[in-house]
């Protein structure tokens, strides 16, 4: 089996897994707790909360731990906004963006009566920057846009969304869970005001992510009960995720920029590969202002789940788009937005490299591939 699925959850590494057992394994407490084992727990929060914000070029205050990219990006947006609407009721994202991040702006619109842009993105799956400066209005409190697409790998602009954010007196959320571990995170070059992303798409562990909200500004949270994460996010910290999300991260902001750049030829190769060898692919994304692990295509004369299965059966460990939408068969929103005709965009497949990945794959990986399809196609 070839694990192809690294953009919905990547393994966890070693280094981490040690970082995290030497945590279970020492006697801790609860961290509120203000007794020895508590202050444990505590001390250990506190240096993973350190080393997130200093990998970020944050502050500690500024950084949030949650249980994962979804409730990063709820408690990014919908914090913000909730916090800040006497500045008015307008959201602006894109067509593109996770669920996480569209259906919070579908609820500010259809729950509280907020109004809502979303953004439309040109074949590539680019944002426009004139057409977000054309969307801001007066009564526009927040601007949530990703940094690189889950389905696709297509980067955004965040610099000068963020600009022209900033100098509109707006606030912008960047969902980051893509581009965390593929290329360095920089809250001094990305004037954001917030920014999401969790450890398992970095090799770290699930069930643990990040919000770094820029110091001053305020946020509703979400959830009631406790005063955690300086009444910020209420619960009990998982201690032994944050400490694996931290070492996990350390790793990434170290290893995986070259990581990203040894990938990205490979799977140009492995792109070319597949086109030679199956007519009827159509490539879907931008071809370089992309992170350099992700190739999703499009098969003529197939369904997306035969393929999936196909593929499974013949030891290919892939995907049809985001892991978070388990039993849709629904085409993908995102290929959608691109102008990617319906049949082609139910027809998606997106393969996403990792460490794991070589090159001595490649042709075992395009032999599958194309039996799956010629198997595929004989039946439609």
């Amino acid at each position: 089996m070839i694990y192809l699925d690294h953009n919905a959850t990547t393994p966890l590494d070693p280094r981490v897994r040690a970082r995290m057992d030497a945590v279970l394994n020492h006697d801790i407490g609860n961290p509120s707790s203000i007794h020895a084992w508590g202050r444990r727990a505590r001390g250990e929060i506190d240096l993973a909360r350190d080393q997130v914000a200093d990998l970020l070029g944050a502050r500690p205050g500024e950084i949030i731990f949650t249980a994962g990219g979804t409730e990063s990006n709820n408690l990014g947006l919908l914090g913000l906004a909730l916090a800040h609407e006497s500045k008015g009721h307008h959201v602006i994202t894109t067509a593109i963006e996770h669920h996480a991040v569209l259906h919070a702006a579908e609820f500010l619109h259809h729950r509280l009566g907020w109004e809502l842009t979303i953004l439309p993105v040109d074949g590539s799956g680019r944002v426009d920057p004139d057409a977000l400066r054309s969307a801001l209005r007066p009564t526009t409190t927040l601007v949530s846009i990703m940094s690189a697409n889950n389905e696709t790998g297509t980067k955004q602009p965040v610099t000068v969304l963020a600009e022209i954010c900033r100098d509109a007196g707006v606030l912008f959320h960047t969902d980051a869970v893509q581009s965390a571990g593929k290329e360095a995170l920089s809250t001094r070059a990305w004037p954001v005001a917030a920014l999401s992303f969790c450890a398992h798409k970095f090799y770290g562990p699930p069930g643990v992510g990040v919000l770094f909200l820029r110091e001053g500004l305020s946020l509703q949270p979400l959830a009631h009960g406790g005063a955690h994460e300086n009444q910020r996010r209420p619960g009990t910290e998982n201690t032994p995720a944050i400490a694996g999300l931290a070492a996990a991260f350390q790793i990434a902001q170290d290893e995986g920029p070259p990581e990203d750049a040894r990938l990205f030829p490979l799977v140009e190769i492995l792109w070319e590969k597949l086109s030679d060898a199956i007519p009827g692919l159509h490539r879907n994304g931008h071809p370089h202002e992309r992170i350099g692990n992700t190739l999703n295509l499009s098969v003529e004369g197939c369904q997306g789940e035969s393929l999936l299965m196909g593929l499974d059966l013949e030891g290919l460990a892939v995907s049809s788009g985001s892991a978070c939408m388990v039993g849709s068969v629904r085409p993908s929103h995102v290929l959608l937005a691109m102008g990617v005709p319906a049949p082609l965009a139910g027809a998606a497949i997106r393969l996403s490299l990792g460490k794991s990945s070589q090159a001595d794959q490649l042709d075992f990986i395009v032999e599958r591939f194309a039996r799956t399809v010629l198997r595929q196609r004989s039946r439609m």
